[in-house]
């Protein structure tokens, strides 16, 4: 969702803090959120298969990849104000995000052969290097860290939003699509900066497992890892995109 939702990470550090200190029962762990996390991919992927499949068949698929865009951000903004809604509102969420993603994917794929999978690819690729990092303790979720990551990720998304309300007035930022030497500089900044924000995440899902987060985390921490890496595989297949039209 470049245009709708190139800002990440949706999880903060008081966020953790502030919900160890309810009671809701049962407390989250890790393995609930990796079994809800698989989940609500099993949904985007359905999802993105039917989407992908409309446009297969010739059909108009705007309102899909437009709708699904939308309904994901709007979503995704209410389950960041009622977090103990996410387990009703991340499967949604999920859904929508697979139209969007499946639209658009197929839309890259029709002008650049291969380009899906190789973005499919190099996202969880990215995934679990920056898993074997963290673990590793290769990268640490220093506060300094924290800061540069969330200031430039803050940066980034306004960028973004700046935009998009000059292309609703037919202004276009030349670098943000074309394939020159900055735009595919640009493209890959923004990608490491998506890339370094699962370390962020990581990080503060092992918190919430660490103080004895509420059950319903595991639906809210398995949703930002979901945004975390739509926008991760967004601006790969965008930078992919880039450097195949040179």
């Amino acid at each position: 969702m470049a245009l709708f939702e190139s800002n990440n990470p949706v999880l903060k550090e008081k966020t953790f803090e502030e919900a160890s200190r309810l009671q809701y029962g049962e407390a989250m762990t890790l393995r609930g959120t990796i079994g809800k996390m698989g989940f609500l991919f099993a949904l985007l992927l359905c999802s993105s298969v039917y989407s992908w499949g409309i446009f297969a068949k010739g059909e108009n698929v705007f309102g899909y990849m437009i709708g699904g865009a939308i309904g994901g951000l709007i979503l995704g903004v209410i389950i960041n104000i009622k977090k103990e809604w996410s387990g009703y509102l991340s499967p949604a969420y999920a859904l929508a995000e697979g139209l969007f993603l499946g639209a658009i994917s197929a839309y890259f794929s029709s002008r650049y052969q291969g380009i899906v999978l190789q973005a499919v690819g190099l996202t969880f690729g990215t995934f679990l290097a920056m898993l074997l990092l963290y673990q590793a303790r290769i990268i640490r979720a220093t506060e300094k860290f924290k800061s540069v990551i969330i200031v430039a990720t803050a940066g980034i998304a306004m960028f973004y939003v700046i935009a998009w309300v000059l292309r609703l007035i037919n202004i276009d930022i030349p670098f943000l699509h074309e394939g020159s030497m900055i735009g595919i500089a640009f493209s890959v900044v923004v990608t490491v900066v998506a890339a370094l924000n699962l370390i962020l995440n990581f990080d503060l899902i092992e918190n919430g497992v660490a103080q004895g987060a509420p059950k319903y985390f595991e639906w809210f921490s398995a949703f930002a890892l979901m945004v975390t890496l739509v926008w991760l595989y967004l601006e790969i297949l965008r930078l992919l995109s880039k450097l195949n039209s040179k």
